[in-house]
């Protein structure tokens, strides 16, 4: 076993550990302090089979472990998690992807009640001002506990659009539009309180296909299981903007490693989904003009597999510029910083912050006519798998910068504010993109330190980061 800095050193050490042994628990990254200080090789497990097994292969001085071989860097999925974490001793420099209770988050209803509440909370302590920051979501019920509410809101809007999506999946399953409140009816008197089976509710191993398309473990599909199909209903954007008649999403990383104090990165890179149908409300059963999930675009008749369905998001900050100009551009992405910003407060309270946890999360944001950014969902496990060369690429970029950011060789100092691709976004309070900058923000001054859609020159950066960190150390010894 491999990880304590400070080694067995006592009898007191040793039974603690014999009594964890005792009560079922399994030890990770424990050993002798000195094999640490001499830079043992970081064991790393995962079950994923996309870009990120790639990554971690050809990281330096990483070196696989399976089955039952004890690990100091875990990439789990949440099924693990849910099954085997609060039974694991993990010593102090191991991590795992993911925080115990990331469904707070990452579960459509659970988002959604926590947004509210933290609304609530605003107006009471901040006024409705500060409170209206949080109206970036649209109007939701969750189904069928809500369904009374629903049904009166219904009423009271006759002939808008609403959307179904089952909380706990994903890449576009169960989901349907409607304008008729018998068709929510006959939902409900033929799926309320079904329950999931485990092949929908949580992929298993045989579900991995390493020579498939598209790996289902590492998908956004990975929700923690739930007793009953809840879904939640919610008012349809029908004003979408449009980029050549066709309806698009942007996917946005924004990596957490601690609640508590809240630190938050957000990465350059991301892309703009978009459906391969022409857009329209009259034909609400069509999936391929309303689902941007490249799961379903795929499957369309006019898709192209090597023009995929995709633009990075730099491009779309350069369409959006030429149309808009770049302050119409600068409004729309600091409204989206705000989006990350205050979704992660919203749980921050709520969210078991360990330590050992960070999460990488995959933001899904629309955008509509009026240039309004609204938070679609948040996936706890994005799709690291790849749809085309240039998307290969985009992943494989952001789970390198990911590992820079966690850090498991400790070459950091933690005062960085730019790792590779990532940009320090919140620290216990907002980032300045100056140095040494303070918080001016009620002056209007402020400048959040986010580059979204900006130039990504990470390998010159990080080049720079690291000789940096390199002389710091010869100096200092």
């Amino acid at each position: 076993m491999t990880g304590s800095r400070r080694g067995i050193r006592n009898w007191g050490y040793v039974l603690f550990l014999f009594s964890l042994q005792n009560q079922n628990y399994k030890g990770h990254g424990l050993s002798k302090g000195k094999e640490r200080e001499q830079r043992a090789p970081v064991r790393f497990k995962t079950t994923l089979v996309n870009t990120l097994m790639d990554v971690l292969r050809h990281r330096p001085g990483w070196m696989e472990v399976k089955d039952e071989g004890e690990w100091d860097f875990y990439w789990c999925d949440v099924s693990w998690l849910r099954e085997n974490f609060d039974h694991t001793y993990m010593d102090e420099h191991v991590r795992i992807s993911h925080f115990r209770n990331h469904y707070e988050l990452t579960r459509k209803n659970y988002m959604v009640k926590n947004l509210k509440r933290f609304r609530k909370q605003l107006e009471r302590e901040a006024g409705k001002l500060e409170a209206a920051k949080c109206d970036f979501f649209p109007q939701t019920f969750e189904m069928p506990c809500e369904y009374h509410l629903f049904v009166e809101e219904f009423r009271k809007n006759p002939g808008i659009t609403w959307i179904m999506k089952p909380v706990a999946r994903s890449q576009g399953k169960g989901i349907f539009l409607f304008r008729r409140l018998k068709d929510v009816m006959d939902w409900r008197k033929g799926t309320a309180g079904k329950k999931l089976t485990s092949m929908e509710a949580q992929p298993t191993q045989s579900a991995v296909n390493p020579s498939s398309s598209h790996d289902t473990r590492s998908s956004d599909d990975q929700k923690d299981e739930i007793p009953v199909e809840n879904y939640v209903a919610q008012r349809y954007i029908e004003n979408p903007y449009l980029i050549g008649g066709c309806k698009f999403d942007l996917r946005v990383y924004v990596l957490v490693m601690s609640y508590i104090p809240l630190r938050a990165w957000l990465y350059r890179d991301g892309f703009a989904r978009f459906s391969n149908t022409r857009f329209t409300l009259n034909s609400l059963d069509d999936q391929y003009v309303h689902l941007t999930n490249v799961a379903v675009q795929k499957t369309s008749p006019d898709y192209h597999p090597k023009k995929g369905c995709k633009w990075m998001i730099q491009r779309f900050r350069q369409y959006l510029a030429s149309k808009h100009g770049p302050e119409a551009v600068e409004a729309l992405f600091s409204d989206m910083d705000n989006i990350f910003i205050k979704s992660l407060q919203s749980v921050q309270k709520v969210i078991i912050s360990d330590k050992h946890c960070f999460e990488l999360y995959g933001y899904d944001i629309l955008i509509d006519q009026d240039l309004k950014p609204w938070l679609l969902e948040v996936n706890a496990s994005p799709s690291l798998t790849a749809s085309s060369q240039e998307d290969y690429e985009l992943k494989t970029h952001l789970l390198e910068d990911t590992l820079h950011v966690v850090d498991m060789e400790a070459r950091l100092t933690g005062k960085e504010k730019r790792v590779g691709g990532f940009d320090l976004m919140w620290n216990d309070g907002p980032v300045s993109r100056e140095e040494g900058a303070t918080d001016l923000s009620g002056m209007g001054k402020f400048v959040t330190n986010t580059h979204l859609g900006c130039v990504n020159d990470r390998k010159q950066q990080l080049r720079q980061l690291f000789r940096s960190l390199q002389m710091q150390k010869k100096a200092s010894s």
